[in-house]
Parts: C-alpha cells; sequence; structure tokens
C-alpha cells in the first residue's frame, strides 16, 4: 500500500513540473492563433518613373538614317517622338548637329519653343522661319546659314548625326533665324532634362 500510494506522489509531482515548463515557455504566433505577416512586395515602376526619352520611328538609337532623310534623298526631316517629359516643363529646344564634320560640329536643324504639351514632330515638319506664325515652333539658322532642316550630307565616310532634344521651364525670347550659339546661351540654367537620339549616314 505504501509502494502504490507513494507511486501516486510521484506521478502527481512529474505532472505539476511539465505544467510548470509549459507556462514557462513564451508564447508564439502559432500558439495564440497569430498570422504571419506577408513579406513586402517589390516596387512597380510605372511610366513616371522612366526616363525623358527621344525615339523615331525612321531609325533605332545608332542605327543609320534612311536616305530619303539625307541631302541624296529627299532630304526631308524624320518622324520624331520623346515620352516622359518633366511635368514644369514650359518649352522643348531641339539641336541636330554632326559631330564628325571635318571643321567641327555642323548644324543641321534648330527648332526652339517647341509647345510644351507636344509629343512627337511629324515627318516633313512643314516649318521655316518664313512661314512661321504666332504660337508656332521657331526655326534658327543652321550652319548652311538656312532657317530650315538639313540632312545628312558628309562629305564622304560614315558620321554621326545627333538629335538633342532639351525640356526647359521657360520659353525663349529669340526671333526666328537665331543660331545654335544663342540659343544654348539663352536656355543656359533653364535646362530640366535632356533625350538624345543617335544616327548615322554614309557616302
Amino acid at each position: 500500500m505504501k509502494m502504490r500510494i507513494l507511486g501516486i506522489i510521484c506521478l502527481g509531482i512529474l505532472f505539476l513540473a511539465a505544467c510548470a515548463s509549459t507556462a514557462s515557455q513564451p508564447a508564439t504566433e502559432e500558439s495564440v492563433g497569430a498570422t504571419v505577416q506577408p513579406a513586402q512586395s517589390l516596387p512597380v515602376f510605372t511610366e513616371e518613373h522612366m526616363p525623358f526619352k527621344l525615339i523615331s520611328t525612321a531609325f533605332a538609337e545608332g542605327e543609320p538614317i534612311p536616305l530619303k532623310y539625307s541631302c541624296d534623298g529627299d532630304d526631308i526631316s524624320p518622324p520624331l517622338a520623346w515620352i516622359n517629359p518633366p511635368v514644369d516643363t514650359q518649352s522643348y529646344v531641339l539641336i541636330m548637329d554632326d559631330p564628325d564634320a571635318p571643321g567641327g560640329n555642323w548644324d543641321h536643324w534648330i527648332l526652339f519653343n517647341i509647345p510644351q504639351d507636344k509629343r512627337e514632330l511629324q515627318e516633313n515638319m512643314p516649318i521655316s522661319a518664313e512661314d512661321k506664325e504666332p504660337g508656332d515652333i521657331s526655326v534658327g539658322n543652321s550652319s548652311w546659314g538656312r532657317a530650315e532642316y538639313g540632312g545628312p550630307c558628309p562629305p564622304s565616310g560614315t558620321h554621326r548625326y545627333v538629335f538633342k532634344l532639351y525640356a526647359l521651364d521657360t520659353s525663349l525670347s529669340l526671333a526666328p533665324g537665331a543660331t545654335k550659339s544663342q540659343v544654348e546661351a539663352a536656355m543656359d540654367g533653364r535646362i530640366l532634362a535632356q533625350a538624345e537620339l543617335m544616327g548615322t549616314y554614309s557616302r
């Protein structure tokens, strides 16, 4: 009988020790029915995070400019378009030049006061200093001394032709026929962003 009573007492002591051990363990998410928080999702990049970019449907960056946009062809301006300009843009300036010309940069096309809501220039843009009206795009004088587009026309070899688009926080107080140096001086300190597109042409 004494042995049976002693056994019952030992079992009771073991039970109480197990309960105490369980109570002393820290609560876990599983023990209290909590759910695990999901991992943070990666940021989604929308169009507003993309860079200011200049493109053409006629040629891609670094590709040859088609013949019809050169002096050997129809000598018309290529189609251009741009995306994601800065929100504070008030006007654009477009300059096309040839950095490989024998005498240094040769200016082929200069446009300024392009309206801030414009997003493209169609092929063969019908603009010149002579037909400009108030509110229209202004055309500057190229290295040929003409206020109009002049296509690629290298003396020989392959040249690069760079179209540079500037987004400005203002419009420029310049008359049509201004030179590139005058346009660059006027937009100094007013450039919000710049985009470039380069094409090549060989003769």
